[in-house]
């Protein structure tokens, strides 16, 4: 079997690479730090002339149609740069889903806007759940569409975008609709999370939703939801990936030039074992997420893989970023260094989309259904 990967992934890498790299200095990143939403606007017209944010798109709405692997590529290169780019809920989590569930006109509206730069993106979690198969949030039906009303929660770049993707209960019936943010009966809150960024609570009290702007409804939705869950997990493992390879890195390069007793405290084994066991968790969560990406880029189940790989993902992430900060003392947490911005942001993945403890007792209740069905 040839696991080499495809010289168009590659290409597109080192692209994406090039162009966030030009616009993630120290300084730039500074600029949307604290009350401010993560989003470079120049840096998301450079992607998009670049043909980067189509990687997932199709060529008839003006994308590459390389798929979601190639598009895990992208998010790593965002999590490696820190960069101000919202790839993971606009690219993965609304187009992803749009591409897979939504009509044939509801495609060429919006994933073509998308591709040239226009943002749509999506609200999944819901305080206390981030299961948005079974959300709090309702739906009633009107002549012409939907009312809705629920609380979602830490939406990305929800103010700069057309559309926001989410998910509500009708009855007994789930459906996906896009959310005009300007809508009567829209609220956005402002939220400092985490990662030391803004995002927003939306609050929706009877919101219409015209019949042309519903995604899918019924057993479609849930495969929607179901989709949009898996994949959203599996591109936050993909940043985490370039992220604690950076914070590897860093400290890696930092140990070789602190001198201690008169030696660079890399030549110390205690601190060159805890960069080698940083070296370790890297490789293999790139190894799980890489799985876990190729299976839903090939149709297949992936359920189990992608729940590996974000338990990976929140363990690997706490274990790197406290040997970062130990290795580098004090100067870790230097708001002039950048290794306290991949540290705060590692921390945001860790908890979003479902954290390692949660996913663990999941997986185990999962093993043991099925190791008592086959008894």
């Amino acid at each position: 079997m040839d696991f080499t990967i495809a010289e168009e992934l590659t290409s597109a890498q080192q692209l994406a690479q090039q162009i966030l790299n030009d616009f993630s200095d120290v300084e730039q990143l500074k600029a949307f730090d604290g009350e401010h939403v993560r989003f470079d606007q120049t840096l998301w017209t450079a992607l998009a002339e670049a043909g980067l944010l189509g990687l997932d798109i199709a060529e008839a709405q003006g994308g590459t149609d390389l798929g979601f692997y190639a598009l895990t590529t992208l998010c790593e290169e965002v999590g490696r740069t820190a960069a101000a780019a919202p790839v993971v809920p606009v690219l993965v989590s609304a187009a992803g889903t749009l591409r897979r569930f939504a009509s044939n006109a509801q495609q060429e509206q919006w994933l073509t806007a998308i591709a040239s730069g226009s943002l749509v993106t999506a609200a999944l979690e819901e305080y206390g759940n981030d299961n948005p198969a079974a959300p709090a949030t309702t739906a009633t039906a009107t002549d012409g569409g939907y009312a809705l009303s629920g609380t979602k929660i830490c939406a990305s770049v929800a103010e700069q975008s057309q559309r926001i993707l989410l998910s509500a209960k009708c009855d007994e019936q789930l459906i996906v609709a896009l959310v005009d943010p300007k809508a009567a009966g829209v609220t956005l809150t402002p939220q400092l999370v985490t990662a030391n960024e803004l995002r927003h609570e939306i609050t929706l009290e009877n919101v219409q939703v015209p019949a042309e702007e519903i995604i899918a409804s019924g057993a479609a939705a849930i495969d929607a939801m179901n989709w949009a869950t898996q994949a959203t997990r599996t591109a936050l493992c993909a940043t985490m990936v370039g992220l604690c390879d950076k914070m590897m890195r860093t400290t890696g390069s930092y140990t070789t030039e602190r001198e201690q007793f008169g030696r660079a405290i890399a030549t110390f084994q205690a601190v060159s074992h805890r960069v080698a066991d940083c070296y370790i968790d890297v490789e293999c969560l790139r190894l799980v997420t890489q799985q876990a990406a190729a299976l839903i880029d090939q149709g297949r189940p992936a359920s189990e893989a992608v729940t590996i790989a974000k338990i990976w993902c929140g363990d690997a992430a706490h274990r790197v970023s406290q040997a970062s900060q130990h290795c580098h003392g004090g100067t870790g947490v230097d708001r002039d260094y950048p290794l306290f911005r991949y540290c705060l942001q590692a921390r945001q993945i860790e908890l979003s989309m479902g954290n390692s403890a949660q996913l663990t007792g999941q997986l185990g209740e999962e093993i043991a259904r099925e190791y008592l069905a086959a008894s």
